[in-house]
């Protein structure tokens, strides 16, 4: 019953906020808001491979705290929701900051930066071989931003029945768990995330035993016992820059590389909509993957949505007006 309540509220919250977003919203009052976004997107990706995993990653963390309001933007000191430990990793702010310093040359206090993150994770989508869609615009800018409210961020360790729950309360289902987890598809991860998994699963002083026995030497090398925490590997084995399924066959096969990865695994739901996608007529019937990943991120950009006074245009994207 409260899994349920929560679902009807935020259904009830979705539909307000999508009486406000729509594809379009900026061609009359800024029409060249999007290329602008697309111009220094590309411009960011052609001179750093990784931009487009760190745009992917921006959307979805800002649209898990308090909604896609560009919260995760905001630097207003110790306490600012960037800084909690559920973000850390997370980069591209500076590109989103550029995107908005052009745009308020063009149309000044008109494109929110909620809407920047939004359009530059589908820039990053299609810079990285991924599906082309439209984004929903027209969100307005969060009030808020701190530290304390992302404490409930899905996090690598969790059981898949937290992540089930994690998602369930912003209004998400098992297969966008599934679907948006697949983003990992593009980026790489720390060593810091790892350690647990590799040397002390479980408490067990070993590693996770569904970790592939061909994957786990090349894991243990690229992030040895008490080696740099802040050395990076891909998290999509063998296709770290192309967007592509290849993550959920690596996720079946016990190649995934984070724990929460594997995690879909062990839930007979998430772990049949893995399969879906690998049956003899999946090629012929379906499901497709990046039609469900589409899918799955359009909604995901509805959450939380800021309208009216709930919001406004930030002049500048890391402070409030």
């Amino acid at each position: 019953m409260v899994v349920l309540a929560i679902i009807i509220l935020f259904e009830f919250l979705t539909a307000t906020s999508e009486t406000q977003l729509k594809i379009g919203f900026y061609s009359q009052v800024c029409p060249n808001a999007e290329s602008v976004v697309t111009d220094i997107v590309r411009d960011a990706a052609r001179s750093e491979r990784r931009v487009p995993a760190f745009l992917l990653r921006l959307h979805f963390h800002d649209c898990f705290v308090e909604g896609c309001d560009g919260s995760i933007l905001i630097d207003n000191g110790t306490t600012s929701e960037k800084g909690a430990f559920g973000h850390q990793g997370v980069q591209g702010h500076e590109i989103i900051e550029n995107a908005k310093t052009k745009l308020e040359t063009v149309c000044p206090g008109v494109v929110s930066c909620a809407d920047i993150v939004a359009m530059a994770a589908r820039d990053a989508v299609a810079f990285s071989q991924g599906p082309i869609y439209q984004v929903e615009t027209g969100r307005k800018d969060g009030l808020v931003s701190n530290m304390d409210l992302a404490d409930r961020m899905p996090d690598v360790r969790d059981s898949i029945e937290v992540l089930k729950q994690k998602f369930i309360e912003k209004g998400l289902n098992d297969k966008d768990l599934v679907i948006l987890s697949a983003a990992h598809t593009i980026g790489s991860t720390a060593c810091f995330f790892m350690e647990d998994r590799l040397y002390n699963f479980a408490s067990s002083g070993g590693p996770d035993p569904s970790i592939n026995p061909r994957l786990m030497p090349e894991l243990s090398s690229a992030c040895p016992k008490n080696g740099d925490v802040n050395a990076r590997l891909p998290i999509d084995h063998g296709s770290e820059d192309t967007f592509d399924i290849q993550i959920l066959e690596n996720i079946r096969n016990g190649f995934a590389v984070l724990q929460s990865d594997a995690k879909l695994m062990d839930d007979p739901t998430t772990r049949g909509i893995v399969d879906s996608y690998f049956g003899v007529l999946a090629p012929l019937t379906g499901p497709s993957f990046e039609e469900d990943f589409v899918t799955s991120i359009v909604r995901m950009g509805r959450i939380g949505v800021k309208t009216g006074s709930s919001g406004n245009i930030r002049r500048v994207c890391k402070s409030f007006n």
